[in-house]
């Protein structure tokens, strides 16, 4: 039996120690391979998770605004509605007020129309009487209440022609400090100055009426709108010192206490 040689089977030994370095080393690249690779792919699912993130958050942002856009349409819808009955209810509040307007001025043109009552038939009650003995139109608490019916309504040019027009043809009624005070009232609004007119017309012409207290108040709400301050003490301080028991003059002192008397 033959041997092999000493120096074959170093020669193969080396050889077989080679290749099986050589394949540890491809081993250890195919290992290193695949650890980029999952790292890469590692890398590119946190990149698809992120983008899709991303796409989720718009799409709520693009839904939200759409629920948005859908409830704004709606508050515009219920806005306009709302607009479109209030100048329904506008128009109707105004056909009424030159309804009643025309039917106050009807009325005023016909007793304008009456002949002037004989003088020995006058009513005591200072009504207008035509020659049968009968109201020649309208009486003071029929004119008075109609007037501060279309007050309450808040129709104040109406109210005003009305109350005026029952000072020309009743300027001895009871009534008349009362008419005239509201007078100063269809103005407080729109006209201060001309409401403030009518409540000095209301205090010198009725000094000893339950108005004039009401009237001298109301110069002092004016002139303390106006900031005008000493004018408004001074209001306050007649109302105290005229009318003492009067409601007026309970407000005035708190008024004054406010105002630094």
């Amino acid at each position: 039996m033959s041997r092999t040689p000493p120096l074959v089977l170093t020669l193969g030994l080396v050889a077989g120690c080679a290749l099986k370095g050589d394949v540890r080393k491809v081993e250890l690249r195919v290992a290193a391979l695949k650890g980029d690779l999952a790292h890469s792919d590692s890398a590119r699912a946190a990149e698809r998770d992120s983008i899709l993130a991303v796409i989720a958050g718009v799409q709520r942002a693009l839904a939200a605004q759409q629920a948005y856009l859908v409830q704004l349409r709606g508050d515009v819808k219920t806005d306009l509605l709302a607009v479109q009955q209030q100048l329904v209810a506008i128009q109707e509040l105004t056909g009424q007020s030159q309804q009643r307007l025309s039917e106050l001025r009807r009325q005023l043109q016909e007793q304008a129309r009456q002949p002037p009552a004989p003088l020995d038939t006058g009513s005591q009650s200072g009504v207008p009487v035509g020659p049968s003995g009968n109201p020649a139109g309208p009486g003071p608490d029929q004119m008075y209440e109609l007037s501060l019916q279309q007050f309450r309504r808040g129709s104040f040019a109406t109210a005003r022609l009305g109350f005026r027009e029952f000072l020309r043809v009743f300027p001895t009624n009871e009534r008349a400090a009362d008419a005239l005070f509201y007078v100063g009232e269809t103005f407080s609004r729109e006209n201060p100055d001309s409401a403030a007119a009518v409540y000095e017309t209301v205090v010198k012409a009725y000094p000893n009426s339950p108005r004039a207290p009401s009237a001298l108040y109301k110069l002092g709400l004016l002139a303390e709108q106006r900031s005008d301050k000493a004018a408004a003490r001074t209001y306050f301080a007649r109302v105290v010192a005229g009318y003492p028991r009067s409601d007026e003059a309970n407000l005035a002192r708190d008024k004054l206490q406010r105002l630094g008397q």
